[in-house]
């Protein structure tokens, strides 16, 4: 993880020592992200300023370091993330060029030698990755912002009079002395509507999140140009439909444990210790189970217990951390670690955020960080699998239940509450022999008590 940050300055009306200055100024709110080195670049006669803060995974050494210009010294680049196709993309631009020699092995100096090659947007469909990224083109003299397919990196940016900044998080915008900081009343809304602020929207006006599978251009004549898509999910899953997959069972099961391992594989190339979350479910066992597959030494895995017996998952993680082999480490958080936390929840994520499992990632990932400097996890698989069947079953359920009189949907909505979640989580236990299986929920009291409000 690191952090970049930089920003536009239209009227051109600082020198180039202010310039670095701010800029560095920016980075250093997102040290946290990127502790093992910064850096700052500038043009006063442009008004661009882009910096960073480095958590070197891939070529720790000074050639990996950023901002990097490239070859030609067209482009400038400040980029978080990684790029896990990047060898295969190196050996193809060597082919293709003749003269191209590389400085270091880093994915930036791939990544900014594709620029020049293929260009911004050719370059960007081939990257396989999770990235975001602010690209300097001195040529052109226009600055572009891009994020991955999934918006798996995130980046902000605002637009205050003259001047557009851009940072990995709020608090970099924040730190440039032009930002002004109003709140959107309508992004409050949607917070409560639906317990996060979504894209593209933040919680301060005239402030976007870049929305995932996109690229921002902007130039001095032109700060208000929109994000354009370079990739669409829903262009895949028609074409899936179109030619769907000819095998049978068995085959689509082969096709997706060669496709999942060699997903993995890709993610395990690093040059600093490398871990994993275990919450003992389906997903991060997944992973880290064709992690140590095709690792010849114990994966170092990772995970919080809770001293609630009914939202206790470290006894399924050791468990399968035991069957698998790996180097396992578990923390039981108390009431008062948790309580600690809270306080510095705005902090971490600049604005409103009500996701329940927060506090419990943030504690796996202090603890994984005392061990390892990169963790994987199992976070999308229910996504991308359809793991969520409450999803599907609400649209109908919810509809069913307007029919009922409000005055008899409070009086159950009564009764639910009338049992605590943890009555109600003993009684679906006693009577899971008899249930069907779908019913079978964890903590079921829990999600009918939110059915209820």
């Amino acid at each position: 993880m690191c952090g970049i940050s930089g920003f536009f300055d239209s009227k051109l009306s600082n020198s180039l020592e202010t310039l670095k200055n701010i800029a560095i100024r920016m980075a250093e709110t997102l040290r946290h992200r990127g502790p093992d080195d910064g850096g700052a670049w500038a043009d006063a006669a442009a008004g661009i300023a882009l910096s960073m803060r480095r958590l070197a995974i891939l070529d720790r050494s000074p050639a990996g370091r950023q901002p990097m210009q490239s070859a030609s010294g067209r482009y400038v680049l400040v980029f978080n993330g990684e790029i896990y196709n990047c060898e295969d993309l190196r050996r193809e631009l060597l082919n293709e060029s003749a003269g191209l020699m590389f400085r270091g092995h880093s994915d930036t100096e791939v990544m900014l030698a594709a620029f020049e090659s293929w260009g911004l947007e050719n370059s960007v469909r081939r990257f396989n990755g999770m990235f975001s990224f602010g690209l300097w083109d001195r040529r052109e003299r226009t600055l572009t912002l891009g994020r991955d397919r999934f918006g798996e990196k995130p980046l902000y940016y605002a637009i205050v009079g003259s001047t557009f900044l851009f940072g990995s998080e709020l608090k970099a915008i924040q730190a440039h002395p032009a930002f002004q900081g109003e709140l959107d009343l309508d992004a409050v809304a949607l917070y409560l509507r639906h317990n996060c602020v979504p894209a593209p929207y933040s919680i301060y006006r005239n402030t976007r999140k870049l929305p995932p599978a996109t690229l921002l251009t902007i130039s001095a004549e032109d700060f208000h140009s929109v994000p354009k898509p370079y990739w669409s999910l829903q262009e895949v899953v028609e074409a899936a439909y179109e030619d769907p997959f000819g095998g049978d069972e068995q085959d689509a099961i082969d096709s997706l444990d060669c496709l999942l391992r060699d997903a993995v594989k890709m993610r395990m190339h690093s040059d600093v210790p490398l871990g994993a979350f275990l919450s003992g479910g389906i997903d991060s066992s997944v992973i880290v189970g064709l992690m140590q597959a095709q690792s010849t030494a114990p994966i170092k895995t990772f995970s919080i217990g809770q001293q609630e017996r009914d939202y206790d998952e470290a006894s399924e993680a050791a468990n399968v951390a035991r069957h698998l082999g790996t180097e396992h480490t578990a923390l039981y958080a108390t009431p008062d670690q948790a309580l600690a936390i809270i306080p510095r929840l705005p902090q971490i994520y600049d604005e409103p955020f009500a996701d329940s499992s927060q506090i419990p990632t943030f504690l796996v990932s202090e603890l994984a960080r005392s061990k390892v400097v990169v963790s994987l996890s199992g976070d999308g698989g229910d996504e991308i699998f359809g793991g969520y069947n409450r999803h599907t079953w609400a649209a109908p359920l919810f509809e069913r239940l307007l029919r009922v009189p409000r005055p008899l949907r409070g009086l159950g909505a009564s009764g639910i509450t009338l049992l605590s979640p943890q009555a109600w989580n003993a009684l679906f236990e006693r009577c899971k022999p008899i249930l069907p299986y779908a019913w079978r929920q964890r903590v079921p009291g829990y999600k009918l008590h939110k059915l209820a409000s």
